[in-house]
């Protein structure tokens, strides 16, 4: 064998597990394999789980924190209106040069697999550009899709819609959609029928921004089930925010959850920016904004969480830990059960991977040698500590590797380290 784990744990709760690796995919995995590998490492226990799958992110806008200047009022709105006085100043090689450092963060995190939407309303296609450069650079090791996504509204942009034929032309993966951004509910509407019916002719996936307000009666989720239906698109079509879900009525919701599961329409929920951005009006109460995600978990919809932003014209934080989306959800949703918080970390894991379409993920023999050991023993640990990852790899291939977090204590008649795990 090329390399062999041994003594893992696997977040299904089997312990003391042996994985064995060979040309690039796993080739056996189980206790005391009776196996050699060129290579070994001893997880002593602790987690091996398959990559961090990041469900929705801006990889154009990244990094980009304070050009032209900083969001002062913290808004989704200022952050739209910043990144519309950033594009005309933008370069190809700034764009390629951020998006590469943002690789370089999210392989040390053991993310190896990004869904970007690239923004497709400049007519010069600067950002496509360029996420398709970083995305040819990145592939030997990182997993980057590209959604063309109609920032300022498909309609409401001229040429919106052009661009966006071209960006997919060029090779950009997914069709993207702001229905919520358009002029009126109807507009709305109708870009969700146009953009529905070009994936469908195209045979591509698609992933809308759906519905990210306050506004209750923002109801484009609606729309967006009842095309995948009528078009066929089952299981190919993202909502991502749904936020206005909310501030719907429960009576509402009670008949949209079926019809986004009938329709198998994903939602990707953004824990750290719909908790940051939505509630805005709010005086007291303050709604907390994001979808309701436990519900859609119930109801049978497939559930991902995203990091969405990072340094960015809405965002000044993030790192590309997507423990910390995890951690982040887990506390928003209330979803504090044992079994709650393991939804919560295959939603950044197992989930995403379904949802983006990812050949050979996974933990079985004849999936892909893609792995993270982390630094904690269960899934709810490696949320709490938001864990180091002890070793990243790729294809059987180790990619990065992070000493376990400890703590040098100088306290009499106490231990002289820490790690912040319970010992028992």
């Amino acid at each position: 064998m090329d390399l062999v784990i041994r003594n893992a744990s696997l977040p299904d709760g089997r312990r003391d597990i042996d994985i064995a690796i060979a040309g690039g995919r796993i080739a056996a995995l189980g206790p005391r394999l009776p196996v050699r590998g060129a290579r070994e490492l001893d997880a002593a226990g602790d987690l091996v789980t398959p990559p961090f799958v990041d469900a929705h992110f801006h990889m154009d806008a990244t990094l980009s924190y304070g050009l032209p200047r900083v969001n002062r009022s913290g808004t989704l709105l200022e952050g739209i209106a910043l990144w519309g006085e950033l594009k005309p100043a933008l370069t190809q090689d700034a764009l390629i040069e951020r998006a590469m450092q943002y690789c370089d963060w999210a392989v040390a995190r053991g993310l190896l697999a990004i869904r970007s939407h690239v923004d497709i309303c400049d007519d010069r296609l600067l950002a496509v550009e360029a996420l398709l450069e970083v995305r040819r650079r990145v592939a030997p090791y990182l997993d980057l899709q590209l959604v063309a996504f109609p920032q300022d509204g498909v309609l409401r942009s001229p040429g919106a819609f052009d661009n966006l034929k071209r960006a997919i032309g060029m090779g950009v993966d997914v069709v993207g959609g702001i229905p919520h951004f358009e002029r009126t509910m109807a507009d709305g509407a109708a870009s969700v029928r146009l953009l529905c019916e070009y994936a469908a002719e195209q045979g591509l996936r698609v992933d809308m921004h759906c519905d990210e307000s306050d506004d209750p009666l923002s109801r484009h989720i609606e729309t967006l089930a009842c095309e995948t239906q009528r078009l066929g698109l089952q299981g190919r079509v993202s909502g991502s925010h749904l936020t206005s879900m909310h501030s719907m009525d429960n009576y509402y919701v009670s008949k949209l959850l079926p019809l986004i599961r009938e329709a198998g329409v994903a939602a990707i929920a953004n824990p750290l920016i719909n908790i940051t951005l939505q509630g805005r009006h709010d005086s007291y109460p303050k709604r907390r904004g994001m979808t309701r995600v436990p519900e859609l978990m119930a109801a049978g919809v497939e559930v991902a969480f995203g990091h969405d932003c990072a340094m960015d014209p809405w965002y000044s934080l993030g790192s590309a830990d997507m423990l910390e989306v995890a951690h982040m959800g887990l506390h928003v949703a209330q979803m504090t059960g044992q079994e709650a918080m393991l939804q919560c970390f295959m939603a950044v894991t197992e989930n995403p991977a379904r949802i983006l379409g990812l050949e050979g993920y996974g933990l079985a023999p004849g999936c892909h040698a893609d792995l993270v050991l982390l630094d904690a023993a269960t899934p709810v640990e490696a949320i709490r500590l938001r864990a180091a990852r002890r070793v990243v790899i790729r294809r059987g291939v180790v990619l990065s590797e992070t000493a376990p977090t400890q703590a040098r204590l100088h306290l009499p008649e106490r231990a002289a380290h820490t790690r912040f795990r319970l010992e028992r």
